[in-house]
């Protein structure tokens, strides 16, 4: 609540400030920092020159923030945003290759027919396209060209992969990897796991010897101090009198004044805390925060209703006694999650090493006393049972395989495919077409990857890292 209030409160100024922050980017202007020899090429296919103001028009165009690019510069988005230009570009090239066009008249059509930018009698709302332009930040030239853009593109994608016939071996392969029956055994592998009741005091002393690094916990010793307008003003009131008196608090900090030093200027009662840990179940929801927060020395925040202003004394770094019982059952769950993964693993080791076999399946059972229960998926959307991705990898694997696979309650299951019932689709089913469809997908899917890996040699692209190091240092 007081976030909202004070950033109400400020809403003129803010406005000013992003004004001010805004129209230098806004206006792309580059001056003289790219204006000689190659340093205007940020990148090259074959001999056409990609130049450092078609870069910034398409980030521009991509209506991506100067913030953004700024904050993900370690993240290589420029990277990213130009190899998005030289896709582009790719395609323009080759639609310029096939000859491939679009008329002023078709291109007005598709405007005056998009549902956008028609009224309630059904016709071309001029008002509404302007409307949408302004939205947009876009000129008409600007959108009409994104707009041939996009229709070029989809005539080129039409070039490369329309017409094409799904014969219907690839349709009913399609049909048999979705539809087909499966009959499965399987078994709950929860009972073959070590119980976390048989482990026992040895080993989990043992455990905690050999990794007491790992397992010590941090504690804290912090203080704080709640801040509302009462404590800070005498007044029940958020104005802008408390408000002011937060700013002077938060220009302390910067001023490297600690807690006490405020609380003594301020009036205001400190809470201090020794040895806190996260398990204490008597945290209270603002101490809980600041131990999340613990990495930052000291800080003032808004929680609701009140600031609380905290310092980090001390950050301790210590192993719990095995006394400590929520310790020792976090110890108890990692060594069962421990031996749940080692016997998992050698199951799977087994089975992808085909070592794996029904005795040893029906052996499992027994030594555990695991009951061996059936069922049948009737598709592949059948995950009544187990998880989507689990039903998925089943109809991926071959008759009397293996598998490990687990349900929404992540329970493992050991599972041998019994019998896979096949069945063909017949052409006057209602389903035909729709695998067909799949079926055509996946061939024009194929096309594009061959045609994509055509246009890779047909065209060499060549990055000016110079350059676009220099376009970095113009967000930084």
């Amino acid at each position: 609540m007081l976030h909202n209030i004070r950033k109400f409160s400020k809403t003129f100024l803010a406005k000013i400030v992003l004004v001010i922050m805004i129209i230098p980017f806004v206006l792309w202007g580059m001056g003289g920092v790219f204006n000689s020899g190659n340093t205007n090429s940020v990148g090259k296919i074959n001999n056409k020159n990609l130049s450092t103001q078609d870069f910034m028009n398409f980030i521009r165009f991509s209506n991506i923030e100067p913030d953004i690019v700024r904050d993900n510069l370690e993240n290589n988005i420029l990277e990213e945003l130009l190899s998005n230009l030289v896709s582009q570009k790719l395609l323009e090239m080759e639609i310029d290759y096939l000859g491939l066009v679009i008329s002023e008249s078709s291109l007005a059509k598709n405007i005056k027919q998009n549902p956008d930018f028609v009224d309630d009698n059904n016709n071309f709302s001029r008002i509404k396209y302007e409307k949408f332009l302004l939205s947009s930040n876009l000129s008409a030239a600007e959108f009409e060209m994104k707009l041939k853009n996009n229709e070029l593109q989809k005539k080129l994608f039409y070039y490369i992969g329309g017409g094409i016939n799904t014969p219907f071996f690839i349709t009913n392969k399609e049909f048999k990897e979705q539809e087909n029956k499966i009959d499965l055994e399987y078994i709950n592998l929860n009972n073959a796991y070590t119980k976390k009741k048989k482990i026992t005091e040895e080993n989990i002393k043992n455990f905690i010897n050999e990794n007491s690094e790992d397992l010590k916990e941090e504690n804290i010793d912090f203080s704080y101090i709640k801040i509302s307008p009462e404590s800070l003003t005498g007044s029940n009131e958020y104005n802008e009198a408390f408000f002011s008196k937060i700013d002077e608090i938060e220009n302390e900090i910067l001023n490297g004044n600690q807690i006490n030093d405020i609380s003594t200027n301020y009036n205001l009662k400190v809470i201090s805390r020794k040895n806190y840990t996260k398990d204490n179940n008597e945290n209270s929801p603002i101490e809980k925060k600041i131990y999340e927060l613990k990495e930052n020395k000291i800080e003032l925040f808004d929680n609701g209703d009140i600031y609380v202003l905290y310092q980090i004394d001390k950050i301790n770094r210590v192993l719990p006694s095995v006394n400590n019982e929520n310790f020792k059952d976090k110890v108890i769950e990692i060594l069962y999650q421990k031996n749940k993964y080692e016997f998992n693993k050698k199951l799977v080791d087994k089975i992808n090493e085909n070592k794996f076999s029904n005795d040893d399946f029906q052996d499992l059972s027994i030594k555990n006393s695991i009951k061996i229960e059936k069922i049948k998926l009737s598709s592949i959307s059948d995950d009544k049972k187990f998880t989507k991705n689990s039903i998925k990898l089943i109809y991926s694997m071959p008759q009397r395989s293996y598998l490990l696979v687990n349900d929404n309650n992540d329970n493992i299951y050991l599972v041998k495919i019994l019998k896979i019932n096949e069945k063909n689709i017949s052409k006057s089913s209602d389903k035909f077409k729709n695998f067909k469809n799949q079926g055509m997908i996946l061939l024009r899917d194929q096309m594009y990857s061959t045609y994509d890996n055509f246009i890779n040699n047909k065209y060499k692209v060549k990055i000016n890292q110079k350059t676009l190091d220099r376009v970095k240092n113009y967000f930084k």
